[in-house]
């Protein structure tokens, strides 16, 4: 798929988050484009079950034409928000699958979803009823191509023994580096997986303890030898992998969305990049 370097997410832009109107919603679309960010990555849980249309309603206003974006979507969730449900739980039979994509074309404004990903692991999944809507879907044109998110190798491997997974959005970051050292990464990488990054800038600037002020200090003088900010350095430290992963960053700030593209040219020196992991981990690599 011709997807972005970067991807956009968008569970904040509704009222998860900004609770942007339809005109703000635009600016924001707009500004995605003109920085080379074409990719758009929905649920249709966020804003329970309201921000794929509010995103929709915004698309269709602005004009732009549909082959300048692309829109992944995800499934499988059954919230209570929005919906009479008694307790969260997943949803992977195949007519709910059919349906929630039927429901995302609608609210997106759309006929196709470059991508559909299952949004979360289910105990109870069957992968033959999976590859049966996966299918379908494909043979009628409303999904261009599949994949999983938040999957294990194994949970992987056995949809993909049904029917073929071309993504999975995992959580990935300097400080959630479990992917990376569990073979996740080395697994997609055999099977021809194009990782996404949730949460590409980990905890960096949520928490305060011994692990982020290692960092700090580290990115404080990686900025000053590359002249880029600390956001841009995590999304270069993250697209550096072999694996070829790619960040879907949540932010709604039009500057970081602007700096978010100068990550793609920056290199760092190798010892920069194992410095980071260092730190992170707070040792010596073994």
């Amino acid at each position: 798929m011709n997807f972005s370097r970067i991807i956009s997410g968008t569970m904040t832009w509704g009222i998860w988050g900004k609770n942007y109107k339809t005109d703000q919603m635009i600016e924001l679309i707009n500004c995605c484009l003109e920085n080379n960010i074409t990719t758009f990555d929905h649920a249709d849980i966020y804003g329970g079950y309201t921000t794929e249309n509010g995103f929709g309603k915004a698309f269709g206003e602005s004009q732009i034409k549909r082959e300048k974006i692309q829109l992944i979507s995800k499934c499988g969730i059954e919230h209570t928000e929005g919906r009479d449900n008694k307790i969260k739980h997943y949803n992977y039979s195949a007519a709910y699958i059919i349906r929630s994509v039927e429901n995302s074309l609608k609210n997106l404004q759309t006929d196709y979803l470059d991508t559909l990903l299952l949004h979360r692991p289910s105990p109870l999944m069957q992968a033959d009823e999976i590859a049966e809507a996966i299918e379908k879907l494909k043979k009628e044109g409303k999904i261009k191509s599949f994949g999983v998110s938040n999957f294990s190798p194994i949970q992987t491997e056995l949809i993909n023994q049904r029917t073929k997974i071309e993504f999975n959005q995992i959580q990935f970051s300097a400080t959630h580096l479990e992917p990376m050292l569990d073979g996740s990464l080395d697994y997609m990488q055999l099977h021809a997986i194009t990782p996404m990054s949730w949460n590409p800038l980990g905890t960096i600037f949520k928490e305060k303890n011994e692990k982020m002020i290692r960092l700090h200090i580290l990115l404080d003088q990686l900025e000053i030898k590359y002249n880029v900010t600390k956001d841009v350095l995590l999304l270069s430290w993250i697209m550096q992998h072999p694996a070829g992963i790619l960040p879907v960053i949540g932010t709604t700030n039009l500057d970081r969305i602007k700096n978010s593209g100068e990550s793609i040219s920056t290199k760092l020196e190798l010892e920069d990049w194992f410095a980071i992991w260092t730190e992170s981990v707070g040792h010596k690599v073994p």
